[in-house]
């Protein structure tokens, strides 16, 4: 083992214990909100309000206030920390990208919740604040834009590029691949049938408008996004990399050979990611519609990468140089 080796290894293992006495700090706070402040609250805490009624309508005793939360969010930490078998040994930075809203929501509504209780003779006359809830949305937005901040900043190391193409001066090659998920376009041509099906329905009077337009509504916004992003097509050619949605091919992204920094074929797994679909993580952005081969390009002056998973990603990533190289 080399020096370099031992000292990814110390990183590694100082990252791990990091992560791990942080999750340990967020579990103690979330149980130790409540016992701190127990002289001063009932036997009994209000933990629900029924819409927008002020009077709660269920309780917890103090023991399970304390211990709920923590093992909630013990629970979520061990999920999303949990290596899967085929994933290949790389950083997950989209794991603190996660865990930071949570743990921010999370000890927000604790401190939120034994704030509504606090000095009170019973858990009835505890009133909910929604300018509480305001602030720990916000609180909980914030985490999330630095610790995506933090992931992404992480990732700015230069990245070694697919080897270009031998072209011949003056001939011109195109290259083109596409993927789609079947999974998304089933859910895209069901909710598209449910749309209908609410908007015969709400024709011919069959139920409570009101009703029928919100299901019409949600199902026609669900089956649009379904047929724009379960398939992706991508084209490069001397124009430089095009990369376009759904069957009509739109929304669509651009960049020219001269705009592309590097380009290369990676194999990447949805757990990487953090999911199907757009997904935004610590690797970039990446287009995840089924798992393997991903043609990832780094746009010059830019802090992250832009992936796709499509068919021979490694010829489109030696294409797009040997452009790039030329122009």
């Amino acid at each position: 083992m080399t020096d370099g080796d031992d000292l990814e290894g110390g990183r590694g293992r100082a990252t791990r214990w990091g992560a791990a006495g942080c999750t340990a700090a967020v579990a103690a706070l979330l149980a130790g909100l409540p016992w701190a402040a127990h002289d001063r609250l009932p036997d009994r805490l209000a933990t629900h309000w029924s819409g927008g009624s002020a009077t709660p309508d269920d309780s917890m005793p103090l023991w399970a206030v304390s211990l709920f939360p923590a093992g909630l969010w013990l629970l979520i930490a061990l999920a999303l920390s949990v290596r899967r078998r085929r994933s290949r040994p790389t950083a997950r930075p989209w794991r603190a990208i996660a865990l930071a809203p949570t743990a921010t929501a999370l000890v927000g509504a604790q401190a939120s919740l034994v704030r509504a209780n606090l000095d009170l003779p019973d858990w009835h006359e505890a009133r909910d604040t929604p300018l509480d809830i305001v602030l720990v949305l916000a609180a909980t937005a914030v985490a999330g834009v630095l610790a995506w901040r933090w992931s992404t900043r992480r990732g700015t190391a230069p990245v070694p590029a697919a080897p270009g193409l031998d072209l011949p001066e003056g001939e011109r090659l195109a290259w083109f691949s596409r993927a789609a998920n079947p999974w998304l376009q089933l859910l895209s041509a069901l909710t598209g049938l449910i749309a209908a099906g609410a908007l015969v329905a709400l024709a011919v009077g069959l139920a409570d408008p009101t009703t029928l337009w919100l299901v019409c509504g949600c199902c026609c916004v669900t089956a649009l996004t379904g047929a724009a992003f379960s398939s992706v097509q991508a084209k490069v050619s001397e124009a430089g990399l095009e990369v376009s949605f759904g069957p009509l091919g739109w929304p669509a992204r651009h960049w020219s050979p001269a705009a592309i920094e590097s380009a290369r074929a990676e194999y990447r797994l949805p757990s990487q990611v953090g999911g199907w679909g757009y997904r935004l993580s610590g690797l970039g952005t990446t287009v995840m519609l089924r798992a393997g081969d991903c043609l990832v390009v780094r746009p010059r002056g830019g802090r992250t990468d832009f992936a796709v998973s499509v068919d021979d990603a490694e010829r489109g990533a030696a294409l797009l140089n040997a452009l790039r190289q030329r122009a």
